[in-house]
């Protein structure tokens, strides 16, 4: 089920849920995605109540908990994506929202999925890398946020193409 609470231009319901199911196939996640398109504040309430940060951030994991009998329901989890960031984002980045709300998507259904790119040696950013390909989206969040490290090191390595500052 995909609620958008806040529209995001290109985006609706049923393309998003449509997007969600083949992105979930691709990472091989069984069970359904719940995925809720909101405000910064709601995902900073959200960031609040269960992580201890009282802080917006671009998407948050939610995966189902096991049952009392021992097993997995058929939800496979739940994933927030704040709309006012994925818009950020796509501006930053010169793509359209819509795109960006699938790119956090994605990398919710990851973790949903059972991977941690903070723990994982890159196995993460690699799955993501060749699932934005597959699904033709522009560059994720992880390959995002290793950018100005990579840049860094090849500036002080002299590398080419790095830029240097005076």
């Amino acid at each position: 089920m995909v609620i958008l609470q806040k529209k995001i231009v290109g985006l609706t319901e049923a393309g998003l849920d449509r997007f969600v199911l083949a992105a979930r196939r691709a990472a091989g996640l069984k069970g359904t995605v719940n995925v809720l398109v909101t405000s910064s504040a709601a995902v900073r309430s959200l960031n609040q109540k269960f992580r201890g940060k009282n802080q917006a951030t671009d998407v948050l994991s939610f995966p189902a908990r096991l049952s009392e009998l021992g097993k997995r329901s058929r939800l496979a989890g739940e994933i927030a994506i704040s709309a006012d960031i994925a818009m950020q984002n796509a501006l930053r980045l010169g793509h359209v929202a819509a795109q960006e709300v699938r790119v956090l998507a994605l990398h919710g259904i990851l973790h949903l999925a059972g991977f941690d790119h903070e723990r994982d040696n890159g196995k993460m950013a690699h799955k993501e890398a060749n699932l934005r390909e597959r699904l033709g989206l522009p560059s994720g969040l992880i390959e995002r946020a290793d950018l100005p490290a990579r840049r860094a090191f090849q500036r002080r390595r002299g590398k080419p193409g790095a830029r240097r500052t005076a």
